[in-house]
């Protein structure tokens, strides 16, 4: 039995229960999470104590995958709102750091550098986000740009000096976290370090600190990482434990000739997320591996759900792999392409098919289609399969990414503020969609039902009961 323990970034379904459904795949993984109420939400920060104590009592394990903002923060969001010091911080990260080695025969963790949100919205930022989180965006990145360039940055004097040196100092508090987490590497506390850069762009402060990190670690040749994305960094660290034969991954594109465009929220081509990811998973990419990534990307440009610009839809005929493959749809940013979706629909599900995901981002997509796929690959090879977990995990995210995403969520999040009666208004198109995808993979459920955890339209909790 392998015995994993993860400590999630947050509670958000993505994070917690997403989790649960992969590794539930391999009857031969026992997985110890948190309970999900200790960890942090949009408006509440973690039971930090409650934290400790779980990994205090954990029993020793084979894996930990630990979110360093959870303990050092209280979660992702309170990393940006928290007005902690860094000395208190500091002291309490070095609690958690005498009992963690002892827990886990391999440590992998991740911790965020602070994002730049390109918007007046304050919902996971600090109030003063509100007015002045475009101009802060502007300021950062003509910092970094003159910064690079040598050049004249005109921004500085746009924004109040209080709330500009609030935001400098809190970015340089986590900057110093982070510089921390370099010595807990070296020092061999951790085995595997990734730090995750979240909605990011060409220049930036947040950019600059991932260069100097990066420098460090090359410097130092340490076991660390620095990738484009947040909430799939688990996920690729859980592939990168429980693939220990570097598994050999074909990857086959939709669209070859558009392979070093950038998707929305990146700043990297897709060949460089595709190919970074499956190598943070601990994969050998081959061109006659046994194992395919499919990747639906755009041709010309990454479409977008949620801004409502254009919304790509694949029109050519797809010929799937004939020898197992998982598909990453990154053709629009937070949902499925529809025509991808119709055409995987056209016929029963393939045998070869292990894994599917279009959440959010690129990186959110790819990153989770690889762990699906990497536990199901592994449990096939040791006869450890669940099937039905299996089915369970696919109708889940095909009724989360296209049912919901695609073709709910615009109605939900133009019904502000009621998103949950929004939500419960579309409950017929909902059971269409579930019947749907039910008979697509031949998948027998008792109930199907919908929540929406942070009180907002994008996470929705979908929680499956299966015969």
């Amino acid at each position: 039995m392998k015995k994993i323990a993860v400590v999630p970034i947050d509670n958000r379904p993505i994070c917690y229960t997403l989790v649960e459904d992969i590794l539930a795949q391999d009857k031969n993984i026992k997985l110890f999470m948190p309970e999900r109420d200790l960890l942090g939400g949009l408006t509440k920060q973690a039971n930090i104590q409650g934290i400790y104590d779980f990994i205090k009592n954990l029993e020793k394990v084979d894996v930990l995958v630990i979110s360093l903002d959870t303990i050092a923060y209280g979660g992702l969001v309170s990393s940006r709102r928290c007005p902690e010091a860094f000395e208190e911080i500091k002291e309490r990260l070095l609690k958690f750091k005498k009992i963690i080695r002892e827990k886990a025969k391999k440590i992998l963790a991740f911790s965020s550098i602070m994002r730049i949100s390109n918007n007046n919205i304050n919902e996971e930022e600090k109030e003063y986000w509100a007015q002045w989180g475009k101009r802060i965006f502007e300021f950062s990145y003509y910092q970094h740009k003159s910064r690079k360039e040598k050049s004249y940055n005109c921004v500085y004097n746009q924004i109040p000096e209080n709330i500009l040196n609030d935001y400098l100092d809190t970015r340089k508090r986590n900057f110093d976290i982070n510089k921390l987490y370099l010595d807990w590497i070296e020092d061999k506390t951790l085995d595997t370090l990734v730090f995750s850069k979240d909605d990011t762009g060409q220049y930036g402060l947040n950019v600059e600190e991932a260069e100097f990190l990066e420098k460090e670690i090359n410097n130092r040749k340490l076991n660390a990482f620095i990738k484009t994305g947040a909430d799939e960094i688990p996920l690729t660290l859980l592939a990168r434990a429980l693939n220990e034969e570097n598994i050999g991954v074909e990857i086959c594109y939709v669209y070859k000739n558009s392979i070093n465009k950038i998707s929305k929220y990146e700043d990297i081509s897709i060949k460089d997320c595709v190919e970074g990811q499956l190598m943070l998973a601990g994969c050998k990419i081959s061109k006659n591996a046994d194992l395919v990534c499919f990747i639906s990307n755009f041709e010309f440009e990454q479409g977008d759900y949620v801004l409502g610009k254009e919304i790509n839809r694949l029109s050519k005929e797809i010929i799937f792999p004939d020898k197992q493959y998982f598909i990453a749809d990154i053709s629009n940013a937070n949902g499925a392409d529809c025509g991808l979706v119709e055409q995987m629909l056209s016929h029963k599900i393939d045998k070869n098919l292990i894994g599917f995901c279009a959440y959010n981002t690129s990186a959110n997509s790819i990153g989770c289609a690889i762990l699906s796929a990497m536990v199901n690959y592994i449990a096939k090879k040791n006869n450890t399969l669940d099937k039905n977990a299996f089915k369970k995990l696919l109708f889940i995210r095909l009724m989360d990414d296209w049912a919901y995403q695609t073709n709910i969520r615009k109605f939900v999040r133009e019904s502000l503020p009621n998103f949950i009666q929004a939500l419960n208004e579309k409950n017929e198109d909902l059971k269409k969609f579930e019947k749907i995808i039910a008979n697509y993979i031949n998948f027998k459920y008792n109930s199907v039902s919908y929540s929406l955890p942070w009180g907002r339209s994008f996470e929705a909790e979908i929680n499956v009961k299966y015969i």
